[in-house]
């Protein structure tokens, strides 16, 4: 599986956030400054253990200022300080403070954060950075990102329960006892805590309203004048594209655009993989054995039929180089007939359009479908959760970090950064903590000016519970709620297959890498090919190519990594 592929998988753990009229990631926006740098400050409940992280050698704290399993430590000091947190999301452009949620909590607990995001490539600022030697305070990633081991592995970052243990024991109270154990390293230790996390048992209480962030999309004005097209099968695929461009050649005195994907990478396109296979329902595993579902014979199918869409010009060249921030652009301006894409990336865009005309909105519809028309298999939450938050072992204060991270993931801390401050962006109304009714009005209309304004709703979502904030989540909003009802019953764990490939470094993984560069490289080769002929050429090179690179070890690494996920699944539901 390519990193690509990874990585939106666990990307779909965001699906019950979308389902709360809330878009998160997908809008984060603003341009306040947070506050200036004031680390070191001394913690109250441990004066030792701060100066010792910094490098002092005080006496140790007196016997009864020490931290409690039955106190948040965070209490014990809300002196000023800040610190630094890199997100590891070109695409995140919020800055800590200037918003309600924020100032509240920089006022409650006396943190601020300085963000640190990349201006380009997330891996070669990441990859800059460990090898250097030295990282920020805190650390967001995707967990299927090679820089987690690379963190770990090169004793970067420090282990939660140490830190845990030592400056702050009610972290253990506030974290999943499930999440912890999916993420103990081979040491026993735990490096990193998930966001958007759902474990086995979540699956039982919450499972019903479970959704998949996984959509076809079709702009609903088009879609309707065109007839309701099938685009299930091939045949009724091809022919509503071209029906959409020749009846509507222009948006606006632009080129329609007949169907978006998302973009494509060094290791492939994840519309093209993994979601098109979820799509047309291809299994992971037969009878305990990992299935590769890139051979199988009815996506290569519809990977022809992608081919062929090219060859009658319905795939516009944007999209074999367009990035995310050029597709919402495009979206915005509803040039898109059609998207196999994640509905989150692009919520803020359709709600301006819903805003904007309530008939350009995109809505959700049966798209590619197996021969046999079974329903798809959409990736739904899982355990892996989307992104892990790490503490450097450079860290200015380490009583003080490992205490505002037991903040985020409390039921007090997540309450906080979706309901934001009692009084200013919500109230109990009708016996139930809710957003005040201007707050709630501005989050389903304008995402991006409720984030500048009020920043809740997750607008910093690095931490978030997306399960424990059910209690408070708002009922969706159009043009959000059609689209995430059309997942319903559609969406799947699928935490089995997550973190299945070798290390880096390891001979698998080297040869891993390699393969799915190759991949990288062939997909747009196979779509843009004169003929099927042309892409059976293509297809058997690239067969060939990963077969002569270890693809078995590959394989045979895989499988063993599936078997010991599903024993490790098996422990945390007992």
């Amino acid at each position: 599986m390519s990193k690509v592929r990874k990585m939106m998988t666990s990307l779909t753990a965001l699906t019950v956030v979308c389902s709360m009229a809330f878009t998160l990631a997908a809008c984060s926006s603003g341009n306040n400054n947070g506050g200036g740098n004031n680390g070191g400050a001394k913690t109250n409940n441990g004066a030792a253990a701060t100066n010792t992280a910094e490098g002092g050698s005080n006496a140790a704290a007196p016997e009864e200022q020490k931290p409690s399993a039955d106190t948040p430590g965070w209490q014990g000091s809300t002196e000023p300080i800040t610190f630094d947190w890199y997100m590891n999301f070109s695409w995140f452009n919020k800055k800590w403070g200037g918003d309600a949620t924020a100032d509240y909590i920089t006022k409650k607990t006396g943190v601020s954060v300085n963000f640190i995001v990349p201006a380009g490539n997330e891996n070669e600022k990441l990859n800059t950075m460990i090898a250097s030697g030295k990282l920020p305070d805190f650390i967001t990633l995707g967990w299927y990102e090679e820089g987690v081991r690379k963190m770990i592995n090169g004793k970067l970052v420090l282990p939660l329960n140490e830190l845990a243990d030592q400056y702050d024991p009610y972290f253990f109270k506030v974290a999943d006892p499930a999440k912890l154990g999916w993420y103990t390293q081979p040491d026993g230790n735990v490096y990193g805590y998930p966001n958007a996390s759902s474990s086995p048992a979540d699956y039982e209480k919450y499972g019903s309203k479970f959704t998949s962030n996984q959509t076809f999309a079709v702009r609903k004005d088009m879609y309707e004048a065109l007839g309701k097209p099938d685009m299930s099968t091939p045949e009724g695929f091809l022919n509503a594209l071209k029906a959409a461009k020749e009846k509507f050649p222009d948006v606006n005195g632009q080129p329609l655009i007949p169907l978006g994907l998302h973009e494509f990478t060094e290791t492939g396109n994840y519309s093209l993989e993994g979601y098109l296979q979820n799509f047309l329902a291809i299994p992971q595993q037969k009878d305990g054995k990992l299935y590769d579902r890139r051979l199988d014979p009815e996506y290569i199918s519809w990977l022809k039929t992608f081919r062929q869409a090219n060859e009658m010009g319905l795939l516009a060249k944007d999209i074999f180089i367009d990035k995310r921030p050029q597709m919402e652009e495009k979206i915005a301006q509803g040039r898109y007939f059609a998207m196999l894409y994640q509905r989150s990336d692009f919520a803020a865009q359709n709600t301006a359009l819903y805003q904007k005309d309530p008939n350009m909105v995109y809505i959700a519809v049966n798209g590619p479908a197996n021969s046999k028309k079974e329903a798809p298999t959409l990736s739904g939450p899982g355990i892996s959760g989307w992104t892990l938050t790490l503490i450097s072992k450079d860290v200015k204060d380490k009583a003080r970090a490992i205490q505002f991270l037991s903040y985020l993931i409390s039921e007090e801390g997540n309450r906080d950064m979706f309901l934001g401050e009692k009084g200013v962006t919500y109230d109990t109304i009708d016996g139930k903590d809710q957003f005040k009714p201007e707050v709630l009005e501005l989050l389903n209309k304008d995402r991006t000016g409720f984030d500048q304004k009020y920043g809740a709703s997750y607008t910093y979502w690095m931490l978030m519970d997306t399960n424990m904030n059910l209690q408070w989540a708002p009922p969706s909003a159009e043009p959000a709620k059609s689209m995430e009802e059309w997942t319903l019953g559609k969406s799947i764990s699928m935490s089995e297959y997550d973190n299945l490939d070798a290390p880096p470094t390891s001979e698998e993984g080297i040869a891993g890498s390699k393969n799915a560069r190759t991949w990288g490289k062939a997909l747009p080769k196979l779509l843009l090919s004169k003929s099927d002929a042309e892409f059976d050429e293509i297809w058997n090179d690239y067969v060939a190519d990963r077969t002569k690179n270890k693809q078995d070890k590959i394989d045979a690494y895989r499988q063993k990594m599936y078997e010991e996920n599903m024993k490790k699944l098996e422990a945390l539901n007992k």
